[in-house]
């Protein structure tokens, strides 16, 4: 090859390098998932969208992954006024569900409006 033979040793070092080198890709995948987890976790209405910026943010810069991580830990108490709460309540674990590869669970409370309508459908 170069003139010289490879020993124990030296493939002893490539193999270092090779779980060193495997190492780091698993500690940076890791570490660029962690606020799409953290948000999953605390069943953030927003957790896609943080998981995304968690991971796209690591790429260029730390900045947008620092803003992803502050993110997940936002307080997950908003409701949005365009449903009901009950409404939103169902909407998040169904995003949850989804996101987390789970089958959504059955809830068996109706809205109001969903519960009339039903109601005006078999009368008729």
């Amino acid at each position: 090859m170069l003139g010289f033979e490879l020993g124990f040793w030296d493939y002893v070092t490539f193999a270092t390098a090779f779980l060193a080198g495997g190492a780091g890709i698993l500690t940076y995948i890791w570490i660029a998932g962690l606020p799409g987890r953290i948000a999953l976790a605390r069943h953030h209405p927003e957790a896609e969208a943080v998981k995304l910026m968690g991971w796209a943010g690591l790429l260029p810069t730390i900045l947008p992954w620092i803003q992803a991580f502050i993110w997940a830990f936002k307080p997950t108490d908003v409701i949005d006024i365009r449903r009901f709460p009950r409404e939103e309540a169902r909407a998040i674990e169904e995003e949850h569900a989804r996101l987390s590869g789970a089958a959504p669970s059955a809830s068996k409370d109706l809205p109001s409006d969903a519960k009339r309508s039903q109601d005006s459908g078999t009368k008729s």
